[in-house]
């Protein structure tokens, strides 16, 4: 079986207070990115699970989300050894969730593979087991995320008439490094009464509450922001913690323009 998981970006994203167990509270829209990991799943021929990573040098390491999710799994239902085949196109440390989105769709594979019956409930609650932003993947469709990511409210945000671009510089920005650089404090307006103004005004008012700290630290970011703009972007953002940011444009532009970041472009047509 073979799936391809999507990333995600982040539509606002406020930081709105701190928890005593040490997680965040906090309120973001998440919206589907198609930029795809490729999963193949097959059974094992020996009793052990294992994972192959291929597209980026990366450890197979044994806490991995695609192991771990098929280790939660395995420990409710009686599942069978499997091999899992991960290529890696979605750049970590970049806020866009591939890592979630591997496991939520291991999640699914699993389900659909061994007939387990798991509602899409079912797996959600899952998912909430293994990170913040898994079980957005299980749905995979425009949604506002609060608390810690996990409650998750569908919403009718649809970009299919414009065009995205995504600039990932040569920069990998930790979830930990990047909360240790945001002070929480309560939003001032309800973000899905936000993205309902024309995308155009959102600069004004929707933002990522990452930004002021990790643009001090990583100047390099900043001016990939601005450059987005000068290009005629009618929003521009940072996704998630970084270090990837996201234009929003009314029409195709000259991915040239951005060659003297020295970062990875992915320009798509949303919709």
């Amino acid at each position: 079986m073979i799936s391809y998981a999507n990333a995600k970006i982040n539509i606002g994203l406020n930081i709105t207070a701190k928890r005593p167990d040490g997680y965040h509270e906090l309120e973001t829209i998440f919206y589907p990115f198609p930029l795809y990991d490729i999963i193949e799943l097959t059974e094992n021929t020996s009793t052990t699970s294992s994972l192959e990573i291929t597209g980026m040098d990366l450890p197979v390491a044994d806490d991995n989300l695609c192991l771990k999710a098929y280790r939660l799994l395995a420990a409710r239902f009686s599942l069978p050894a499997v091999h899992i085949h991960l290529h890696k196109q979605i750049p970590f440390g970049a806020g866009l969730g591939g890592g979630s989105a591997d496991a939520a769709f291991v999640l699914k594979m699993l389900n659909e593979q061994f007939s387990l019956g798991l509602t899409s409930e079912d797996l959600i609650l899952e998912a909430a087991k293994l990170g913040a932003d898994c079980p957005f993947f299980v749905d995979n469709v425009p949604a506002y995320a609060s608390g810690t990511g996990t409650d998750l409210t569908p919403c009718t945000l649809d970009l299919s008439d414009k065009y995205l671009v995504l600039v990932k510089p040569a920069l990998h920005i930790g979830t930990a490094e990047a909360y240790r650089q945001v002070a929480p404090r309560a939003s001032a307006h309800d973000l899905r009464d936000l993205i309902r103004l024309p995308v155009q005004e959102w600069k004004f008012s929707i933002k990522n509450d990452f930004e002021d700290g990790l643009f001090e630290q990583y100047p390099l970011i900043r001016s990939i922001k601005l450059a987005l703009y000068e290009q005629g972007a009618l929003y521009a953002s940072m996704s998630g913690s970084g270090s990837s940011v996201y234009g929003i444009f009314s029409e195709e532009i000259k991915l040239t323009d951005f060659d003297q970041f020295g970062s990875v472009y992915y320009p798509v047509n949303i919709g």
